[in-house]
């Protein structure tokens, strides 16, 4: 018993500090800022690693950057984050958040960004309408066949969905989005 309540005072305090996380700011502007600055980041890096991507991009249906913190703690993960899914064709830009429960065993703390090309207009707005459940499917890993292609580094996660994961050391080769919810913000996307 008394090791159930040191794991639990361990563990609860970590899943609480990753699920409160979200972009910096007071005020929903400040908020809306904060997301718009880490999308710009996250491309500009994403097509410093891969630069055929932002030719890839811009031929969508859409794409969306996400900012995602996860945790693992012995036996538990969990991640959250925020970002923006952008229409290329009407320019319009959704606020969105995520969130991910898992087990695996594991100690320590992810931090990378994503982003999602959307191929489909079917596929972006089921994304942005109805949000987005990866489920136990979406572990996917990098084709070797598109290598050098147009799609290099984008790792098929969904019919008409790509997702290019950038960590610290660059593309990531295998996408780990199990469990995961991704859902609109609706303090962001009020009318201003």
């Amino acid at each position: 018993m008394k090791n159930v309540l040191l794991f639990m005072c361990l563990v609860v305090p970590v899943f609480l500090l990753t699920a409160c996380g979200g972009p910096k700011g007071a005020s929903p502007d400040e908020k809306r800022q904060a997301v718009r600055d880490m999308a710009q980041e996250t491309l500009m890096k994403l097509h410093a690693i891969e630069p055929q991507a932002k030719t890839y991009m811009d031929s969508a249906v859409g794409y969306a950057a996400f900012s995602n913190t996860g945790v693992n703690l012995l036996l538990l993960s969990t991640g959250n984050g925020w970002g923006i899914a952008h229409d290329n064709e009407t320019g319009k830009e959704t606020y969105m958040k995520m969130f991910s429960a898992g087990v695996g065993i594991g100690l320590g703390v992810k931090d990378f960004r994503g982003v999602f090309i959307f191929t489909t207009r079917e596929a972006f707005d089921r994304f942005v309408e109805s949000g987005w459940q990866a489920g136990g499917q979406a572990d996917a890993a990098a084709k070797a066949g598109e290598k050098g292609g147009a799609a290099a580094g984008a790792i098929d996660v969904a019919p008409g969905v790509k997702l290019y994961q950038i960590t610290e050391s660059g593309l990531a080769l295998q996408a780990t989005i199990q469990g995961t919810k991704y859902w609109k913000d609706e303090e962001l996307n009020k009318p201003q």
